[in-house]
């Protein structure tokens, strides 16, 4: 199995500014969002799995409001399943 995660957005908006505050510090991409997810924007911030607590207390003191963490995991069968993370975990 393979794993990464990835933040999906309700607008642009969120997805550039978080984008331009993630990057200073972290590698990540911007992708378009997996057709696993349904999400508002096209465009989604995808990282790895090591960078997940990292990212996540980032932006503890930012409004995750129109922000969703996503785990994606690729089976060995091809099938790619999104589960999606609260952020209080």
């Amino acid at each position: 199995m393979n794993s990464f995660y990835v933040i999906a957005f309700d607008s642009t908006h969120y997805a550039i500014k978080t984008e331009k505050q993630l990057k200073v510090q972290f590698k990540i991409d911007m992708i378009p969002t997996p057709r696993e997810i349904s999400a508002s924007c096209g465009l989604s911030v995808k990282f790895s799995e090591a960078l997940v607590n990292e990212i996540v207390s980032s932006l503890k003191e930012t409004s995750k409001k129109g922000l969703h963490l996503y785990k994606i995991t690729k089976l060995e069968t091809g099938t790619r399943i999104a589960e999606s993370i609260n952020w209080e975990d």
